[in-house]
């Protein structure tokens, strides 16, 4: 099985908002990184097939899944950033309804409706309306109709928002533990999710691909890029103001910063390992975002 993205495209009049991306995936999980604005959204509606692209294609199997039509979308399993829902339906007349759109036959809704609520932790709630839902509840939800047809592709976009530590963890389980034969891309900004289960990782921005591998990979990329340095408290808003930090911690009267630099940031500085985080950071510094 294998999902190719080739030179795929988008542009909105002069604006481009994904840029002659080409990727191959196979089973596993995929990660794809990048801050609001980067292109992700964009990039996964088209591999949806519900965004049309200006030029490249998406092949599943050397077949191009526009001509594929229903037998590709019958393939997949999409949870947008925002999903829609009915307020006043509850969680089981919610997921057995979207049963009925994908297809799945009426007596293998119910019991899979009731076994994405156990699996998604909300069977406690199953008879509730989903207008009393907190916001993870609902993302959970929205979890479990992404999976009702077993897809065999899974695309998730920003499927961990609004969940908290603990459902964080579940949802990263059960992903892990579904991916084993199949291929789920999802898309990100909070780098420890993508860290803890994708196989290999795209860092997007400005509609393309900025770099890619799997997470060892990337991180050794920001080898000799992280650097601890010890300030005195009233120096601290000097340096945000001037570098990169992606972590500052309290020892002693003093500051220890950690700074993302191609160059060693001060004499007094030293090296320190780096993790996926400081990848990222040095792709999206603060003081970019920001401004």
């Amino acid at each position: 099985m294998e999902l190719s993205v080739d030179r795929l495209t988008k542009h909105y009049g002069s604006k481009i908002a994904v840029d002659c991306v080409s990727a191959v995936l196979k089973p596993g999980v995929y990660g794809l990184l990048g801050e609001n604005g980067a292109g992700k959204t964009t990039l996964m509606r088209m591999i949806c097939s519900i965004l049309e692209a200006t030029s490249g294609e998406v092949l599943f199997d050397g077949r191009n899944v526009i001509e594929m039509g229903a037998e590709y979308r019958d393939l997949l399993g999409y949870l947008p950033q925002d999903f829609g829902y009915y307020p006043n339906y509850t969680a089981t007349e919610f997921l057995r309804y979207m049963s009925v759109l994908k297809g799945v036959p009426r007596k293998k809704a119910a019991k899979r409706s009731e076994e994405l609520l156990e699996i998604t932790g909300l069977e406690h709630v199953a008879s509730k309306k989903i207008k009393t839902f907190s916001g993870g509840m609902k993302q959970r939800l929205g979890i479990a109709q992404a999976l009702l047809n077993r897809p065999k592709i899974l695309i998730l976009d920003e499927p961990t928002a609004g969940l908290d530590p603990k459902e964080r963890v579940r949802f990263r389980n059960l992903i892990a533990d579904y991916a084993g034969d199949r291929i789920v891309l999802l898309s990100t900004h909070i780098v420890s999710d993508i860290e803890a289960i994708a196989d290999h990782v795209f860092i997007m921005k400005k509609g393309g691909f900025v770099t890619q591998g799997t997470v060892p990979e990337l991180v050794e990329q920001a080898q000799g890029k992280v650097w601890e340095l010890e300030v005195v408290p009233a120096e601290v808003h000097k340096w945000e103001k001037k570098a990169t930090i992606s972590n500052l911690r309290h020892e002693d009267g003093h500051v220890v910063l950690r700074i993302v630099s191609d160059e060693k940031p001060s004499p007094q500085a030293v090296a320190c390992p780096a993790a996926l985080e400081d990848l990222y950071l040095y792709y999206f510094p603060v003081k970019e975002t920001a401004g």
